[in-house]
């Protein structure tokens, strides 16, 4: 986002930003002069993250950890942001969690878990942000954290790629809600991504290589650069969409099960 010297730098909340993809997000959108607040569920590494960022990028990044998937808790991290930064321009629907299983024994709790989260959790922060970016008359972009799953059935994760598609579905109805405020929603939907925990699973980059066309999974600022994209001024009219990022995955979508 290209502000000019008297101007204020724009202000993100990302969400489950720690590490992996989140972080990458955070990362890029200080490098291009965001205020961020960064949240996590973990306090050591939402402060070990945000040294880093400011590192890098001094006083760029404030971290709050707590658990998006508590209405409360979202409501008082929207607050805190506004009070330590003044605005809130953009936000990041990050969080999330996968829990995978059968679906013929699939746990009720597991269920509510990956809901919550997924869902109530991006649903309210996308509320409480709006509610504060109307209030501020100056529109703003709101970008839900999707997934290939969304698009294409996956051994096991019966719950998990529901919850992603139903955040796709979000995004093109909060169009019909938001646009009057000039406030754009989109979607971003990777695929196999190396991060920290994929990285530790076995075989995992050299499957994922082998039937991705574009010969390799994606990394983390492969998402992070189509986030910062369609969270800028230059994808303003852009809205009620999902870009799916996987090498060309979901246009063969071979199984990674042999």
């Amino acid at each position: 986002m290209n502000k000019t010297n008297t101007e204020a730098a724009p202000v993100a909340l990302v969400t489950g930003a720690a590490v992996g993809i989140g972080f990458e997000i955070v990362f890029l959108l200080a490098s291009k002069g965001y205020k961020v607040m960064l949240n996590d569920l973990d306090e050591a590494l939402t402060t070990k993250a945000c040294d880093k960022i400011n590192a890098s990028f001094p006083q760029a990044c404030k971290g709050i950890a707590g658990d998006v998937s508590n209405t409360h808790f979202i409501e008082q991290m929207v607050r805190h942001t506004v009070a330590e930064f003044g605005t809130i321009d953009v936000a990041v629907a990050n969080a999330g969690i996968t829990v995978f299983g059968d679906f013929l024994t699939y746990k009720e709790d597991d269920f509510h878990k990956v809901m919550q989260l997924n869902l109530a959790g991006s649903f309210f922060l996308a509320q409480q942000v709006s509610l504060q970016m109307i209030k501020q008359e100056t529109g703003g972009s709101l970008l839900f954290m999707s997934s290939v799953t969304g698009h294409q059935a996956h051994k096991n994760l019966a719950a998990y790629g529901m919850s992603k598609a139903a955040l796709e579905m979000l995004a093109k109805t909060l169009v019909v809600e938001l646009s009057p405020y000039k406030i754009n929603v989109n979607a971003v939907a990777p695929g196999a991504t190396m991060t920290e925990r994929t990285a530790s699973e076995e075989g995992y980059e050299e499957t994922w290589s082998t039937i991705t066309p574009m010969g390799r999974p994606a990394f983390p600022k492969d998402i992070a650069e189509a986030v910062a994209f369609l969270v800028s001024p230059a994808a303003r009219h852009i809205t009620g969409q999902s870009l799916v990022i996987d090498g060309g995955w979901t246009s063969t979508s071979p199984s990674p099960y042999r």
